[in-house]
């Protein structure tokens, strides 16, 4: 959205005034002249100074006209772009109180721009529902101010645009929200925000990310979508997370022949004391390169792997450091170790929803091994599943993810979740099943029944023993018809009424793309659009999605 000049903004009746202000002016000097109308030449001198003065006042005039006019400019060119561009740049939003969010905001600009992204950065209280239609993609990064109020920045957009619903179907948004649950109303303001642009028809790329007191894992998971939104997997960090010592005790390939991806079930445990979580937690991994691969480098540019570094309060040997970090350009024979550990970048953290609850003595993940365009497995995946010795140690930092865990009490509980999806829910049917809490309703899909059934022994015998009290199953490979998860939940609409009659939460857990917004169309299809969102606002229609 361009920004008007000072000049454009000035009232047409203030220059009116100024006029009236300097006839009355020349009338008051007329008056003491009345009886010297007669000519006199005033001098050479005179004349002189006059043009001065007047070439002086002619040049500034000229000089402040083109300055204006490159103000206009590099302001159009920073804030406006055509139509076509300004649909496939992403627009990101801010509104801040004391400058958090503006400082998260641009943050967030600086990393899609590095992953090649176009964008564009505007106070929230600089736009409106025009401006948001025409971007299609827009970030908002939006803090509470008092006891859920918005910034004073934003104020105008919500005494003019917040009042009602706008038309706003085109739009797809993510939102961060900064808040501080010391206060009743936590994340007031974006939770607002969230409310009056999903009343206005818009589509969320992800769920929203709310930050306690500016919790650094809260942002990381804000980088984790931003990775997924530009495609770009291997951003920095703004904040590496403090990683604890884990072993990885077991590792299992779980679809044998299957014709997606090898998909494993892994086993840790902390080699540093005891560890505690819930269920809908997640863990944060900090991936390594493959050994092989970092003694290839280390030759290559003639350098000890075991030579000892210290760097920013932790030492550990040249191998360590090069195996966790990005590897610099050109040739590094000519660093010294030091200058070349100070300048590696840290691989980004990986996230992994938890599969498993404390009673079973271990974190449990559910990973599928990803390729890259050139065919070698991805950073994250390819260390958890492939690179990293079974007894060896993984860097990995449990997160609390309140916003997934298990209803508190015994309501009905609908799981929905394809492919890996299915490690949070088999958690929460875990936590559930300890609880003795049975009404249960899992749907699963996944590719073909034969290979891509997870844990299929352990939930048939949570069906014969009554903690599941209703299983769905869709297996997209199989027969002529695809058959998918919002499929089985759509044919079984009648039954959906009848367990949110009966209170039932739903959880969401699996894939962004298809799955996540395939059952959100058929919620509100079945249900009605104010029910979902009622379900939404209620905590009983959660999701986590990637």
């Amino acid at each position: 959205m361009s920004t008007p000049s000072a000049t454009s903004k000035r009232p047409a009746w203030g220059n009116l005034l100024l006029g009236g202000l300097l006839a009355a002016l020349i009338a008051a000097l007329m008056t003491l002249h009345a009886h010297e109308w007669e000519w006199h030449d005033p001098g050479a001198l005179r004349w002189f100074s006059a043009a001065i003065v007047f070439l002086l006042w002619v040049g500034f005039t000229v000089w402040l006209a083109w300055h204006r006019r490159r103000a206009t400019q590099r302001q159009s060119q920073r804030t406006t772009a055509t139509p076509a561009h300004a649909s496939r740049s992403i627009l990101v939003a801010f509104a801040s109180q004391t400058g958090n969010a503006e400082q998260w905001a641009r943050q967030t600009a600086d990393s899609l721009q590095a992953a090649g992204e176009s964008v564009r950065l505007s106070e929230l209280g600089q736009l409106d529902p025009e401006t948001l239609a025409g971007a299609e993609r827009v970030l908002f990064v939006v803090s509470t101010t008092g006891e859920g109020d918005a910034p004073d920045s934003a104020a105008r957009f919500v005494t003019q645009f917040m009042r009602s619903p706008q038309s706003l179907a085109t739009l797809r948004y993510g939102l961060l929200a900064l808040g501080d649950r010391d206060y009743d109303d936590f994340c007031g303001f974006g939770r607002a925000l969230q409310h009056w642009l999903q009343q206005s028809g818009a589509t969320p790329l992800f769920d929203a990310v709310e930050v306690d007191n500016g919790d650094a894992a809260a942002l990381r998971h804000w980088q984790h979508h931003l990775a997924l939104l530009s495609g770009a997997s291997d951003l920095p960090d703004w904040q590496s997370p403090d990683y604890q010592r884990w072993q990885l005790v077991e590792r299992s390939l779980l679809n044998p022949g299957s014709a997606g991806g090898p998909c494993f079930h892994l086993a840790l445990r902390p080699l540093d004391g005891g560890a505690s979580w819930q269920a809908g937690d997640l863990v944060e991994i900090g991936p390594r390169h493959a050994p092989s691969d970092v003694e290839t480098w280390l030759t290559t540019h003639a350098l000890d792997g075991d030579v000892m570094i210290e760097h920013a309060g932790r030492r550990a040997s040249l191998r360590e450091w090069v195996s966790a970090s990005h590897w610099p350009d050109g040739d590094a024979r000519h660093e010294t170790p030091e200058a070349l550990v100070a300048a590696l970048q840290a691989l980004p953290h990986r996230e992994y929803s938890i599969a498993s609850v404390p009673t079973d003595g271990a974190v449990h993940l559910l990973v599928r091994r990803m390729q890259r365009d050139d065919g070698s497995a991805g950073i994250g995946s390819g260390w958890l599943t492939q690179h990293a010795q079974a007894g060896g140690e993984i860097a990995l930092r449990i997160r609390a993810n309140p916003g997934f865990h298990a209803p508190t009490d015994d309501r009905p509980l609908v799981l929905i979740g394809n492919g890996t999806g299915l490690a949070g829910l088999r958690a929460l049917l875990k936590a559930r099943v300890e609880k003795g809490r049975g009404r249960n309703w899992l749907l699963f899909g996944e590719r073909e029944s034969a290979h891509d059934f997870y844990h299929r022994d352990e939930i048939l015998q949570w069906q014969r023993q009554g903690m599941l009290e209703r299983l769905d199953l869709a297996w997209s490979r199989e027969g002529e018809s695809r058959l998918y998860v919002q499929d089985r939940l759509r044919a079984s609409a009648d039954v959906l009424r009848q367990w949110i009659e009966q209170g039932a939460a739903i959880y969401v857990c699996g894939s962004l793309a298809g799955m996540a917004p395939g059952v959100d169309a058929v919620l509100r299809e079945t249900l009605g659009d104010a029910k979902v969102e009622q379900l939404r606002e209620a905590g009983c229609y959660r999701r986590d999605v990637y």
